[in-house]
């Protein structure tokens, strides 16, 4: 999301965005799942007590602050400096800052990965860091060589046997309702989306939003071509996550895979 008229953009149109927004983010109706969604998440990758969990795109650390008082380990890393931020603040005023821990990343860098360790579950919710590769970033010819590497880091630090979850945005919902302010890139397979931006304060500032979408053929063969093994791509809706099949009415599609191996 790049708001239109601030400072010039920086590496990633999602900070500037987070930078405006900081802790009016937490305000929008779409993070109000979060409970639902990490009960989802414990169930679907398999989590037991004393696992190390990475979150990629972490934003606040919501759903990461969440499985820190379930008592898991969790790394998050986010583009944000400004999420960040807000993250570790909020851990520390939760006492859970020996749980939950929080970096400054770039998910599209390889070298990030070498710098995390491996972890027994790894998840991308909410187009925290897959799907948020489209926009005006020129450096790479297409959307879906720049979310590959972001699914390959991920695949690459998981222990044998362990489990990812990753949320995508349906390009058949997309296409399906899509809004006269939107429009949708058939080819990069992008939604550019226009839309107003309130901040912690009330103030408003115009913004612009672009989010790669897919189908569940593509998430098949997109976490095959980096290695893993499909368990299943379930049609879902943020804060009703449950195993369930795509369908056009579903906004997002979460795709769970593993790592072959012994687990």
């Amino acid at each position: 999301m790049a708001v239109r008229g601030d400072e010039p953009e920086r590496g990633h149109w999602f900070e500037a965005m987070a930078d405006f927004l900081g802790p009016a983010y937490l305000r929008y109706s779409f993070t109000k799942g979060t409970d639902q969604e990490v009960g989802a998440l414990v169930e679907l990758l398999g989590l037991e007590p004393g696992h190390r969990v990475l979150d990629v795109g972490c934003g606040p650390g919501r759903h990461a602050l969440a499985l820190a008082r379930l008592g898991y380990e969790v790394v998050g890393v986010d583009i944000s400096s400004t999420f960040v931020e807000l993250a570790r603040r909020a851990a520390e005023a939760a006492g859970l800052a020996g749980r939950a821990r929080f970096e400054v990343a770039d998910a599209r860098v390889g070298a990030t990965w070498a710098t995390l360790g491996s972890f027994d579950a790894v998840y991308s919710l909410c187009q925290g860091a897959f799907g948020l590769a489209g926009g005006p970033d020129t450096t790479m010819p297409t959307d879906r060589e720049l979310d590959e590497p972001i699914l390959a880091g991920m695949a690459g630090v998981l222990l044998p046997g362990a489990r990812l979850v990753v949320s995508a945005f349906s390009a058949y919902f997309q296409i399906h309702y899509l809004e006269d302010r939107d429009t949708f890139d058939a080819d990069r397979g992008v939604n550019h989306e226009h839309t107003t931006l309130k901040d912690a304060e009330g103030r408003e500032a115009p913004a612009d939003l672009w989010t790669s979408c897919f189908t569940p053929r593509e998430l098949r063969l997109l976490a095959r071509s980096v290695g893993l093994e499909v368990v299943a791509v379930h049609g879902v809706t943020p804060g009703a996550y449950r195993p369930g099949p795509p369908t056009i009415e579903c906004p997002e599609f979460l795709l769970v895979a593993r790592r072959p191996g012994a687990g």
